[in-house]
């Protein structure tokens, strides 16, 4: 028995504006670095160019994500086209890794094993060094006012949203951007001691550093799109409260079995197995499952699609799939 809600359609306006805002600084800083990195001759400044160009490719993976998954559901789609957020995501992570962090080991690999130019004009490279670091942070302190947003409507910490949200592209541009601060450090020092020392090894150092960064950070928003994708359930909050709701209602014996996935961003669907009070006629059953849909939507707005099964909780094959599932410690009824 299943009620379906229609998915919100929300524009995501400030996500576009995060991504849009982040695509403008990384070209803009893409052009500086490698006008940098050619006067100086620099690997990690090279490096951190690449790292830029990736960067604007990520974002506009990212827009297309917002486009796409905005579609409404159709026939082939019922539950709508959110998860095609996860997988253009998904495809922003590989991207990162496959050209940012590919060249940057490339070049700092040739830089120390002898193959790095003689450094020239290291003041323009701290120049469009610095003057890249404060582009960047413009672009974080969107993405983190966005994710804290985020974390105050759903009632969780940043460090929380992080990690159960489930809109990829605030935090893929607040791990990028993230990241691209945290490389501008290291080609910073890689400069500073290339100019210090004399010896090119150390911005082959840095080079090898910010490849290291950038295979990190593709692997960390990989793994947490992958999971998106292949359907993870809704954050712990949510289902407790989707749980405590259903075991509260007067007609329900016992909550035998429940699950949750996210179909994407803010849009929810829930699978809930109950026992029903056996004194309740068909006709009333009907009414109930109606209700009952209509409070968990109303309740939690991220709960979009609500299914709802009669089960007596002593049935031993649901028992069996649901242990398996959960582990010995699970309770049923």
């Amino acid at each position: 028995m299943a009620e379906n809600a229609p998915v919100p359609n929300s524009e995501g306006g400030e996500s576009t504006l995060t991504v849009l805002l982040a695509g403008g600084v990384n070209l803009l800083i893409a052009v500086l670095k490698l006008v940098a990195g050619l006067i100086t001759g620099s690997a990690s400044m090279l490096s951190e160019s690449v790292h830029s160009v990736a960067d604007t490719i990520t974002e506009g993976l990212l827009l297309t994500a917002l486009r796409v998954s905005r579609r409404p559901a159709d026939r082939a789609h019922p539950f709508g086209y959110g998860k095609a957020r996860y997988f253009w995501s998904l495809l922003a992570a590989v991207s990162i890794f496959a050209s940012g962090a590919s060249f940057a080991f490339y070049e700092g690999i040739s830089t120390i094993f002898g193959h790095g130019g003689e450094q020239t004009s290291p003041l323009v490279a701290y120049l469009v060094l610095a003057a890249a670091f404060g582009l960047e942070c413009t672009s974080w302190l969107q993405a983190v006012r966005q994710v804290r947003r985020d974390a105050a409507d759903q009632g969780r910490t940043f460090r929380m949203q992080l990690r159960h949200g489930d809109d990829p592209t605030a935090t893929t541009v607040f791990y990028e951007d993230s990241a691209a601060m945290a490389g501008l450090v290291l080609a910073f020092a890689g400069v500073g001691l290339h100019q210090l020392t004399g010896q090119a090894v150390w911005d082959g150092v840095a080079s090898v550093a910010i490849g290291l960064l950038l295979a990190g950070v593709a692997f960390l928003l990989g793994r947490a799109n992958a999971a998106l994708l292949i359907g993870r359930q809704a954050a712990p909050d949510l289902v407790y409260g989707v749980r405590d709701s259903l075991a509260a209602a007067p007609e329900i014996e016992a909550v035998v079995d429940l699950q949750t996935m996210l179909i994407g961003t803010d849009s929810v669907l829930v699978c809930a197995r109950v026992d029903f009070d056996d004194t309740l006629t068909a006709g009333e059953l009907e009414q109930v499952c109606v209700r009952l849909a209509g409070e968990l939507q109303t309740e939690h707005h991220d709960v979009t699609e609500v299914f709802i099964e009669p089960v007596p909780r002593s049935n031993p094959d649901l028992r069996a799939a649901v242990l398996a599932r959960y582990g010995e410690q699970t309770r049923i009824g």
